[in-house]
């Protein structure tokens, strides 16, 4: 299925982790806007899955602008209230809305939606920075949340995200971070916040989806007069970011072994050929759904291991990937059933 080079692999493993490296040196700020009873601070401990800002803050309690700083990467700033925005400290409030990766727009959806004041001040900020997400939060205190998004998009020309959310029980917080991290990615600045973050399962997820379609449009053309098809690139890639978002190291010589061992190995070579056999002359077809398929088995493999704190070596991997390639076989027979 797919041979394994030792040239493809040093350059696919050193382009990665040179991307990843320089992401790695890179602070992320967020800068916040709302009423003090929007629920910055519990969404902001929503995001991260940990107890980052202060709960339950009394009016009148941030003087200037509050800083809360994760892991000495991620600054949140919480910049005065909305009334406050073009008198007392106005120009340091300035400053992060022009230096901020993204603007958190909160809004309360059980209160006064995108009132007058909340207009003239996206209005100024939109001057500085374009990278505004409206948070609605407090969807569970409010009705008809679908007439609300619609309502703050029609005012905003339509070009800005608006997100539904409740910091008090967790809805919509996967969807805030997916579209965080669609703006992040942009500066390059993605994997840094999503390896910092507690929950890692859905961006694992959506990792593993995207190299296996890329595997999947790389196996349907294989190289003339081989069966075999180069993924090392896009495998060895998909396993270098999953590391590193699991915070679990894996140096250079270790990724060649677990590469050599199964991605590249016996097992997608032998699943190739075998398959190949009942369905002749559509090689091309066989040859992009199993590639895509292993490279679903793999990533899944890794990310089983890491969530579970389960060495990775050769044998382990192996087992592990023959496991999901077999279910995730099964899943899409069941599937056409």
């Amino acid at each position: 299925m797919s041979a394994f080079n030792e040239k493809d692999f040093d350059k696919a493993y050193n382009e990665e982790t040179k991307k990843i490296n320089k992401q790695l040196d890179k602070d992320i700020i967020f800068a916040m806007i709302g009423d003090i009873n929007t629920g910055k601070s519990s969404t902001i401990n929503q995001l991260i899955g940990d107890d980052v800002a202060k709960v339950g803050a009394r009016p009148g309690e941030t003087v200037g602008i509050d800083k809360y700083i994760y892991r000495d990467k991620i600054i949140f700033a919480d910049t005065p209230g909305l009334d406050d925005i073009n008198h007392t400290n106005s120009e340091e409030t300035f400053h992060f809305y022009r230096q901020a990766d993204v603007i958190l727009f909160f809004l309360n959806a059980a209160g006064t939606v995108f009132s007058e004041g909340e207009r003239k001040s996206f209005e100024t900020i939109k001057k500085e920075n374009k990278q505004i997400v409206f948070v609605l939060n407090k969807i569970d205190a409010a009705e008809d949340i679908p007439a609300l998004v619609h309502y703050v998009k029609q005012h905003t020309s339509n070009r800005y995200p608006v997100i539904p959310i409740s910091s008090r029980t967790g809805e919509n917080i996967d969807r805030l971070r997916s579209e965080i991290l669609e703006i992040l990615k942009k500066k390059e600045k993605e994997i840094q916040f999503a390896r910092l973050i507690k929950e890692k399962s859905s961006t694992a997820n959506k990792w593993i989806l995207a190299a296996s379609g890329s595997a999947t449009a790389v196996g349907a053309t294989p190289l003339p007069g081989s069966d075999f098809i180069p993924l090392t690139g896009i495998q060895v890639g998909l396993m270098v970011k999953l590391a590193t978002l699991y915070e679990k190291p894996l140096s250079k010589k270790k990724a060649k072994e677990l590469t050599i061992a199964t991605i590249t190995g016996n097992i997608g070579r032998t699943i190739f050929r075998q398959v190949s056999k009942f369905v002749p002359g559509a090689g091309s077809v066989i040859g992009g759904s199993v590639a895509g398929g292993m490279t679903l088995a793999m990533g899944y493999a890794v990310k089983y291991a890491y969530e579970n704190n389960i060495e990775l070596t050769a044998e382990t991997l192996k087992s592990l990937y023959s496991y999901f390639y077999k279910k995730e076989k099964q899943e899409q027979k069941e599937e056409k059933e």
